[in-house]
């Protein structure tokens, strides 16, 4: 096994970090790894936000449902899904822009998580860990306001990066089998492997949680049932993302 597949199976999210700020040029050299991404018709619809200021660290941690390493990590990024950039460029070339494109849409979204996985693979190949926040969808309009974001950009999640203070288990995926298939879905009921992996986790559950969590993975799938931020149509339309 070789030092980036070494790196990339050894991913874990870290929520509690050392006392000690990232340095800019580090996070310039991370943000750089991120644009190295692949970019669908190169339109780079990607703009990262890094966040200072302690006052709006401090709101963004409320706003994301209390999360405070994300006001105590040594970094924080806000990835944005940017059509503002290409809709000035488009119109000065004497274009007319439509930013409410499903495609348009997925093209910056899929951007970002590119970039940002990118992101989060330079800096932990740094030394560093990270922390997704998807928490920042909570609410959006805040976030945006908070950040000045104009129409056609939305925050799409956070990124803590920072000295790790923890070293937690690596949490199991789904077996191989289950995500690997060959010339077609195959039978869409199958759900062979899927107990021993409620197994797995449930014994990581209860090792992470000193005893406290016992559950399988399909247990929490039940948060399936439950409307997932159902406020974010109306903001992204309200963005300009109006899915045509």
């Amino acid at each position: 096994m070789n030092e980036v597949i070494a790196l990339l199976q050894a991913h874990r999210s870290i929520r509690k970090f050392k006392p000690q700020p990232v340095p800019d040029a580090l996070i310039e050299e991370i943000v750089r790894c991120g644009q190295a991404a692949a970019s669908s018709s190169n339109i780079q619809a990607t703009t990262v936000i890094r966040v200072r200021d302690a006052g709006k660290r401090e709101r963004l941690a409320e706003l994301a449902g209390g999360q405070p390493y994300v006001a105590s990590a040594g970094a924080f990024l806000v990835f944005c899904a940017d059509l503002h950039r290409a809709k000035l460029v488009c119109e000065g070339q004497g274009g007319t822009f439509d930013p409410g494109m499903t495609e348009h849409f997925i093209i910056a979204t899929t951007d970002v998580a590119l970039a940002a996985q990118n992101c989060a693979v330079a800096a932990e190949s740094l030394g560093l860990g990270i922390c997704y926040i998807g928490g920042l969808r909570n609410n959006p309009q805040d976030v945006a306001d908070l950040l000045q974001l104009p129409q056609a950009v939305y925050p799409v999640f956070g990124m803590c990066l920072g000295y790790p203070d923890q070293a937690p288990e690596l949490k199991p995926r789904l077996p191989l089998t289950v995500v690997l298939k060959e010339d077609g879905y195959g039978d869409p009921g199958a759900l062979a492997g899927i107990e021993p992996y409620d197994a797995q986790m449930r014994d990581y559950y209860r090792s992470r949680s000193g005893g406290t969590k016992d559950s399988s993975w399909s247990e929490e799938l039940k948060v399936l049932a439950t409307k997932s931020r159902p406020h974010m149509r109306e903001f992204l339309a309200r963005r300009g993302f109006t899915m045509k």
